[in-house]
């Protein structure tokens, strides 16, 4: 599997993981505990993607050894979502959002700027992680769906 074929694959990845997860948070909304939505709209808009992605490039995932190209696709990708998420938590549409969703997982009274901070990083860090693992799971699962062609 050459370079290009990774970012192509980490880059359908990343970009169609996120709109599915926006469009499943909107219908996900109305449930009561909006943080466990999230988590689950995240989750599965990534495992539906993964699945496709690695449906797709499985004729390339299967020219090279599986678990290195599937390594290979989640780790750029997962560059990529790291990139994404900070700048999404940059935002100042976000900031309300996500102070919101803070406040109502912890006691946030008397935090500080470098509180924030850290837990605005470590939130990053765990879709990232969260992301990876699905993913991971999904690409591998979807290039074992497609059979190789015969020549």
């Amino acid at each position: 599997m050459r370079f290009n074929d990774v970012l192509l694959a980490a880059a359908a990845l990343v970009l169609v993981g996120l709109i599915l997860d926006a469009f499943l948070m909107v219908g996900f909304s109305p449930m009561s505990n909006s943080t466990m939505s999230d988590l689950l709209a995240f989750v599965i808009g990534f495992l539906v993607t993964a699945l496709i992605v690695g449906y797709v490039f499985a004729l390339k995932i299967q020219e090279e050894s599986r678990s290195r190209a599937v390594s290979g696709i989640v780790l750029v990708s997962a560059t990529a979502l790291l990139f994404f998420t900070a700048i999404w938590i940059a935002t100042p549409l976000a900031a309300p959002w996500f102070k919101q969703s803070m406040t109502t997982m912890f006691n946030t009274s008397g935090w500080t700027n470098y509180d924030w901070a850290a837990y605005s990083a470590l939130t990053a860090s765990i879709d990232v992680v969260v992301a990876s693992v699905v993913s991971l799971v999904g690409l591998y699962i979807g290039s074992i769906l497609r059979k190789p062609k015969k020549t």
